[in-house]
């Protein structure tokens, strides 16, 4: 299950303030050489890319921030620094009109009392580790089982529930907001403190990019995700929407949570190495809720920038194009949601939206074979890039 367990907290005063505008002329001219116009301005102008700043009131006393990233072609994704959390992304469909793509809330409050992850970066661990428990340098580790009896996304106060340090900034690529969390020794009952970054660039391009690195002064776990939840068509169920991921095989569990074995997607529920509806092999996926909440094993080199999934919304024309460099991909259908939720002006019925999280296998620290791959040392540097590329078709 995709637990959510966060305190409920009180909201101050929303929104400040613009303090910070960010202009994009030399983006916007870059962008001409492309042979694509930019969106103009009512002064026929050609719109410039911007950073805006407003309050997002308060999480256990503390100020939280919103910023309203806008690229040269109109396209906007908010993002807050309490979680990391990107609570609006608004692309075009292929008619042009923008729609949101995430789903979220309005409120800082909601994100604190209800979110299942939406748009966070989780850390330090993504995903599950079973039983909560690992072994690292001949010590044992008890982890908090916030997704009985598993361990689940960093625990009951992960990532995604700590304020961040913001800096906002122009880059020749479109505007960008770096992040900043400093772990301590022990957070979560984890090892080590960890300095973690994750950058958002919203690029000219329409794409959505991320950069996460992260280091540590002891022998640590790092696996971070980005966790939207997408649905391309602004509302209803993705169940139509048609999904590649190209993976040759997967991790199945007990019953979700990877062992170490290895399967073929050929001949199963698993195979989406050719675009099909998501709803289509949904029943015989199983589950309790029935569901896709799977890692697969992209095909490539693991490390290396490559296509990770394709998602198309036939209705809208939108179509996601993600690639990024690490070995896994967690596909999550929404399972979970129940209808109780709702925000934005959409309810959180099952199958509301979907989750594609590049990523190290989950439980890899208790899979031989595969520990290695999460393990942080002092003097190395966590790295992944995910880009999110907005088309339509």
């Amino acid at each position: 299950m995709r637990g959510r367990f966060p305190l409920v907290q009180s909201l101050g005063v929303l929104f400040g303030v613009v303090v910070f505008v960010a202009a994009g002329a030399a983006v916007g001219a870059a962008q001409g050489k492309q042979g694509k116009p930019d969106k103009k301005d009512k002064a026929g102008k050609a719109a410039k890319a911007s950073i805006h700043k407003a309050s997002y009131g308060t999480v256990d006393g503390k100020p939280v921030d919103i910023y309203t990233l806008t690229n040269v072609k109109g396209a906007i994704a908010k993002i807050t620094n309490y979680g990391a959390i990107v609570t609006e992304l608004h692309m075009p469909d292929k008619a042009g009109k923008m729609g949101d793509v995430v789903l979220g809330f309005e409120k800082v409050d909601d994100y604190v009392a209800k979110s299942p992850y939406f748009g966070s970066i989780v850390g330090r661990v993504a995903n599950r580790i079973a039983n909560a428990t690992f072994t690292l340098d001949g010590k044992q580790y008890k982890l908090n089982a916030n997704n009985e009896p598993h361990h689940l996304h960093g625990g009951k106060k992960g990532w995604d529930k700590v304020i961040w340090t913001a800096e906002p900034k122009e880059t020749k690529d479109g505007p960008s907001l770096k992040l900043t969390h400093v772990s301590p020794d022990g957070e979560e009952n984890y090892p080590g403190t960890v300095t973690a970054t994750a950058t958002y660039t919203l690029t000219n391009e329409n794409e959505l990019k991320i950069d996460m690195s992260a280091t540590t002064d002891k022998t640590t776990l790092i696996n971070m995700a980005h966790h939207s939840y997408w649905n391309l068509a602004g509302g209803g169920t993705i169940l139509d929407e048609e999904l590649t991921i190209p993976a040759d095989s997967y991790t199945p569990g007990t019953p979700m949570v990877p062992d170490g074995t290895i399967k073929p997607v050929k001949g199963t529920p698993f195979d989406f190495t050719k675009a099909k509806p998501i709803g289509k092999d949904l029943k015989a996926a199983g589950g309790t809720p029935v569901g896709f909440d799977h890692n697969w094993i992209v095909n490539g080199e693991p490390h290396a920038m490559r296509l990770m999934a394709k998602l198309k919304d036939p209705k809208s024309g939108r179509v996601l194009t993600i690639t990024a460099d690490q070995p896994g991909l967690q596909f999550y259908s929404g399972n979970f949601m129940d209808g109780k939720n709702s925000g934005k002006g959409v309810t959180h019925v099952q199958y509301a939206g979907l989750c594609l999280e590049s990523q190290k296998f989950p439980n890899s620290i208790n899979v031989p074979a595969w520990k290695d791959e999460v393990i942080l040392k002092p003097g190395q540097t966590y790295k992944h890039t995910m880009i999110h590329k907005f088309t339509t078709e």
